[in-house]
């Protein structure tokens, strides 16, 4: 049984001409990336654009690549840097090639969506919301960092070279917004659980009312 190809491998691959490789790592990692990148944003629309200008700088830049580095911080990356100017820029101004640019594979990514039923979605607005509210009231480079820390499980060296710092400089970012998202949390849980509760029984009445409580990660220090 052949053994699964490595993201680097794929890369190299692709290096030399392989399309079907830069396909594959196109398929691993596009829900990946739109879920990342929306959670930043906080648009759907804006996320898929920005997933398909990641894999646009990956093609374009492939050359630059090397295998002693780990492809997935990479691509983090790009697409980070990339969210993170559309952020910053107050004109909200898109490249329109980007939507384009990829029919050099012959087809336009197209990003998966999940079904999911009315119950799970207001069931999931209760526990989500008001974290995801707080989250997104964060500084970028705090917001990022929990971000890929938290919802993308990448370690203290990956997220630290992504957000070009050192390990303890990121600890102590992470440190700082855990501390504001506890804060935040604490302060505004019961009453936007209470709207949300409220919308849950109208639809489900046998479901129980969720406890006031923080999500465990929130309440951990991440200080060490």
């Amino acid at each position: 049984m052949a053994m699964e190809l490595t993201d680097a491998d794929l890369m190299h691959q692709f290096q030399n001409g392989d399309i079907p490789a830069f396909e594959e790592l196109v398929g691993r990692y596009t829900l990946r990336l739109h879920r990342f990148l929306q959670r930043l944003v906080l648009n759907t629309a804006v996320a898929e654009e920005l997933t398909q200008d990641t894999f646009l700088r990956v093609f374009l830049a492939r050359g630059r690549y090397h295998a002693s580095a780990s492809f997935s911080t990479w691509i983090y990356r790009i697409a980070t840097n990339l969210a993170l100017n559309w952020i910053r820029d107050s004109r909200h101004a898109r490249q329109t090639s980007s939507l384009d640019a990829l029919t050099i594979l012959g087809t336009k990514l197209q990003i998966p969506v999940p079904d999911r039923s009315a119950e799970a979605l207001l069931v999931a607005k209760v526990e989500v919301e008001r974290v995801r509210s707080a989250i997104a009231s964060l500084p970028e480079r705090q917001r990022v960092a929990i971000l890929l820390h938290k919802y993308e499980g990448q370690d203290y060296e990956a997220i630290a070279r992504t957000l070009d710092c050192s390990v303890p400089a990121l600890k102590s970012l992470l440190c700082r917004a855990y501390a504001v998202l506890r804060g935040r949390l604490q302060a505004d849980g019961v009453e936007q659980e209470t709207i949300s509760y409220r919308e849950a029984r109208r639809r489900f009445p046998k479901r129980e009312k969720p406890q006031n409580s923080l999500p465990v990660y929130i309440e951990a220090t991440y200080c060490s």
